[in-house]
């Protein structure tokens, strides 16, 4: 049984029809689900997992948009779905996930039938618009090794004292260089903030500093 918050929204025959006519599928870790360019088939839910959503420039550097994780609808295909444009960025899958595939039809017949869903629809819409102006904010406004040294602070804040991750894909989360990353990194280090290994970073030096203020 396919089990998603927004299919509570519909009333019993339209929900119904929607398990019907809803595909679920597992993808493993590493799996592209689409790519910039392509157009939306339909609606992916998500039932388990986490899937990234990245955009990569004309530079080349990458940026990740926003994560997916369980009970999440992914934003981007409802504004493909809405416009008929295709995508402008791509998911991958960071942990093997489950999804349920609300196909393009039907999608427009729910949001034509039932008003719950398509409020359903719109506020989660609404929320990951609101995630993606904070993060457009940061870009514009916020210093490059200000915004490192925050996303290395809220990750220590969460516990994690010993972070596993490449200068690259740290680069991607902060849509900058790798190189800008390395000598930021760099510059942490000297500060005593953190240490360095590779593939992995020691926040041990955030952590205390956390635990002081």
């Amino acid at each position: 049984m396919t089990k998603h918050s927004i299919l509570n929204t519909l009333s019993d025959r339209l929900r119904s029809e929607a398990l019907d006519g809803i595909s679920t599928m597992r993808f493993p870790a590493g799996q592209v689900l689409f790519s910039a360019g392509e157009h939306c088939r339909g609606l992916p839910l998500v039932l388990g997992g986490s899937i990234k959503v990245q955009m990569t420039g004309a530079s080349g550097h990458s940026i990740v948009l926003y994560r997916m994780g369980p009970d999440d609808i992914c934003t981007l295909s409802i504004g493909c779905l809405m416009t008929g444009r295709g995508y402008r960025a791509e998911a991958v899958v960071e942990e093997e996930s489950e999804a349920a595939m609300v196909p393009r039809g039907l999608f427009d017949r729910l949001m034509d039938q039932s008003a719950e869903f398509r409020l359903g629809i719109m506020e989660s819409y609404g929320r990951r618009l609101d995630d993606l102006m904070m993060l457009v904010e940061e870009v514009a406004f916020h210093r490059m090794d200000e915004r490192l040294e925050e996303w290395l602070q809220a990750r220590a804040g969460q516990g994690q004292k010993l972070l596993t991750i490449t200068h690259q894909e740290l680069a991607v989360e902060l849509g900058t260089a790798r190189e800008v990353v390395s000598r930021l990194l760099k510059e942490l280090e000297r500060r005593g903030k953190v240490q360095l290994a590779r593939g992995k970073i020691d926040l041990s030096g955030l952590s205390n500093s956390l635990i002081r203020t």
